[in-house]
């Protein structure tokens, strides 16, 4: 183990104190720095779209640690307060309030921030999901029975109007691809999720672009690209999000869309590793670069970026997992595993799309890509597994057959 005496994990969510967690589980014993530019301890933020929006869990009940087992890793934390700039060569954190803090390793966990529209006025109504606060705000609002416009079909934005819709109010969602999730999904799935929508009585406008917010003081419409409004008091921008590194701007460490890490979560500077939203980094499997945004894949990255801090050089593992991501909406439970793109080729292995309940697998030049299962969860656990082995997407359909 190499030597280390001071660590300092910036980015308090999840991929910061589960960072925390495995560097005490892996025998660390020495100073460790908690630092997060929210006040409230780390908390789970898958809730934020789903129950905390439609006021069935508080924001103690999402809490990612009971307070005894926090406070058993023996942090010191520094909450509320934001890090400014990293010095890399002198291995020091400098945080918005002036205060310096000096580090043997460093994790970088800082997730990312919303992406928002483009030339948008700032008024009242307009929001975006990402924090507890903005997850309480919007919750707010609602209890005023708006009329709310969702921008983005993706998982945020998709899970933001279904929980809208089930609080019983009026709800548009815009979406400037041809289908939900069209960078990812092919056309036939993505419908799938457009139409569990519509169903559910959401006014669903597919390919169609937001030009501008109108309002005086609050947001009153939204005028579209092809020259349409919708009536709107509260509007939540779901578009996306941006890695959170515009304080390592000055730092020297190399940077694009991400902090930029080696094949075992390492930065370009000796001593930092980076985990979850923030980190960029290269896939030995797959053969390139990637930055995942998804709950699971921050769980497990800060295990293998603490052990490689842990570890140094000379202990080096590459970090190749098979890729997981969930999503609720309504009473659907969409599941997807690998590393799936719209124009694979696609079988459905159980179920069928019709009845919203099925497995698909994905295949691209005869390897086995990915699988995506609506209401079929247990099954899509074993396709993992294959994607995990390496299977072609022969063996995974003949698979498939012999489960049938």
């Amino acid at each position: 183990m190499a030597r280390l005496e001071s660590i300092v994990v910036v980015g308090a969510s999840l991929a910061g104190i589960r960072s925390a967690e495995a560097l005490r589980r892996q025998g660390y014993e020495g100073r460790l720095a908690l630092v997060g530019d929210e006040p409230h301890r780390p908390y789970d933020r898958p809730p934020l779209s789903k129950e905390v929006l439609r006021g069935e869990r508080s924001p103690e009940q999402i809490a990612l640690m009971k307070p005894e087992a926090f406070d058993a890793l023996r942090l010191e934390l520094r909450l509320g307060v934001r890090a400014e700039s990293l010095d890399a060569a002198a291995r020091r954190v400098v945080l918005a309030n002036g205060e310096q803090l000096p580090y043997d390793g460093l994790v970088i966990a800082t997730g990312a921030r919303a992406r928002t529209l483009p030339g948008t006025p700032a008024l009242e109504g307009l929001h975006v999901l990402r924090t507890l606060d903005d997850a309480l705000a919007i919750r707010a609002a609602l209890d005023a029975s708006p009329r709310v416009v969702v921008v983005g079909a993706g998982f945020i934005g998709a899970e933001v109007a279904a929980s809208c819709r089930q609080r019983g109010l009026e709800v548009t969602l815009l979406e400037a691809l041809p289908h939900p999730m069209a960078r990812v999904l092919n056309r036939e799935v993505g419908m799938v999720c457009a139409a569990a929508h519509r169903d559910a009585g959401v006014d669903v406008r597919l390919g169609v672009g937001v030009r501008a917010l109108e309002g005086s003081t609050r947001v009153e419409r939204v005028t579209l690209d092809d020259g349409s409004h919708v009536e709107a008091d509260l509007v939540v921008v779901g578009i996306g999000a941006l890695p959170e590194t515009r304080w390592l701007e000055s730092s020297g460490l190399a940077l694009g869309d991400g902090v930029l890490c080696d094949a075992s979560c390492a930065a370009s500077a000796p001593g930092i590793v980076a985990a979850g939203d923030v980190a960029r980094w290269h896939h030995a499997t797959y053969g390139e670069t990637l930055r995942i945004e998804h709950w699971t894949h921050a769980v497990e990255q800060a295990e293998a970026a603490v052990a490689r801090l842990l570890a140094g050089p000379e202990g080096a593992q590459a970090f190749a997992p098979v890729p997981f991501v969930w999503s609720d909406q309504y009473d659907l439970k969409i599941q997807a595993t690998g590393r799936i793109r719209p124009d694979d080729e696609m079988f459905v292995a159980h179920g069928s799309l019709a009845e919203r309940r099925f497995v698909a697998l994905f295949g691209r030049d005869g390897r086995f890509e990915g699988a995506l299962a609506l209401n079929r969860v247990r099954q899509l656990m074993g396709y993992r597994r294959m994607l995990r082995e390496g299977a072609s997407f022969e063996q995974a359909i003949a698979k498939a057959k012999e489960s049938a």
